[in-house]
C-alpha cells in the first residue's frame, strides 16, 4: 500500500475559547484584557493577542474547556485587574521551579487564563551556574561570577557563554590547561564590543584590576 504523502501544515492560527454568553466573553477578553477584535460573525468572535488569535465561540453547553497562556509584566496586578472585572482566582502569584512568575485565573465561563512572566536572573535567588568546558580555578569562577553581576539581568546569559568561550580561548592561547583569573579579564574586556568597553573600567577596578595594565585587550 502506498503510503500517504504528508500534507503541509502552517501553523495554529486560532485557539477557540468556549463561552454560552459572547458579549461577556468579548468584554472580558477585549475590553478587559485589551485584546483588539479581528472580525467576528454568527456566533463568533477573533480577538488578536498578538501570537495567535482567540476564537470566542459561543455555545449552549461547553463540554469542555480552554486553556491560556498570557504574558504579563506585573503579574500580581493584572492578576487583581482581571479579578475585578469577573475572573474568579485558580492560583494566587507564584514563583515555580521553571524560573517563572505566574497566576491563574477563570474567566467568566471557567476557562484557564495563566499569566506569566520569566524572572530576571536578579530575581533567581542563586547565581546560574557557568557554562564551562574545561577546567577553572575556584576563584577564576568566582571572579566572573562577580563581575557579571555589573551586566544587565537582560543580558547577563548571553554575557555569561561569550566570556566563558573567550576565556577557555584566552587559557588554550597561552598554553594553559585551566581558566585562572587574568583569563577572565582578559576575556571580560574582549567579550565587549571595542565602542562599549568603556563599560567594564569600573568593573575591573572593582575588583581590583588595574584598566591600564590591559591595553592589548582594549585595543583589540
Amino acid at each position: 500500500m502506498r503510503s500517504m504523502a504528508k500534507p503541509s501544515f502552517y501553523g495554529v492560527t486560532h485557539v477557540d475559547v468556549p463561552t454560552r454568553d459572547l458579549g461577556r466573553a468579548r468584554a472580558f477578553y477585549s475590553d478587559a484584557l485589551g485584546f483588539p477584535v479581528t472580525r467576528h460573525g454568527d456566533g463568533f468572535v477573533d480577538v488578536d493577542t498578538g501570537s495567535v488569535v482567540l476564537r470566542l465561540v459561543e455555545v449552549t453547553q461547553p463540554d469542555r474547556r480552554a486553556a491560556v497562556r498570557v504574558g504579563v509584566r506585573e503579574v500580581e496586578a493584572a492578576y487583581r485587574f482581571l479579578l475585578e472585572h469577573g475572573a474568579r482566582s485558580l492560583a494566587e502569584p507564584m514563583r515555580t521551579p521553571a524560573l517563572e512568575l505566574l497566576a491563574s485565573v477563570a474567566d467568566p465561563d471557567g476557562n484557564t487564563v495563566t499569566l506569566q512572566r520569566d524572572l530576571s536572573e536578579d530575581e533567581y535567588g542563586f547565581v546560574p551556574e557557568l557554562p564551562v568546558e574545561m577546567g577553572w580555578q575556584p576563584d577564576a569562577e568566582a571572579l566572573l561570577k562577580s563581575m557579571l553581576q555589573s551586566v544587565p539581568a537582560l543580558f547577563r546569559a548571553l554575557a555569561r557563554r561569550k566570556v566563558v568561550r573567550n576565556a577557555e580561548h584566552v587559557s588554550r592561547s597561552r598554553g594553559g590547561h585551566r581558566v585562572e583569573r587574568d583569563h577572565v579579564v582578559r576575556a571580560f574586556i574582549l567579550s565587549n564590543a571595542r565602542i562599549t568597553r568603556h563599560r567594564v573600567v569600573e568593573p575591573l577596578r572593582k575588583h581590583g584590576f588595574d584598566p591600564a595594565a590591559y591595553p592589548e585587550e582594549f585595543d583589540a
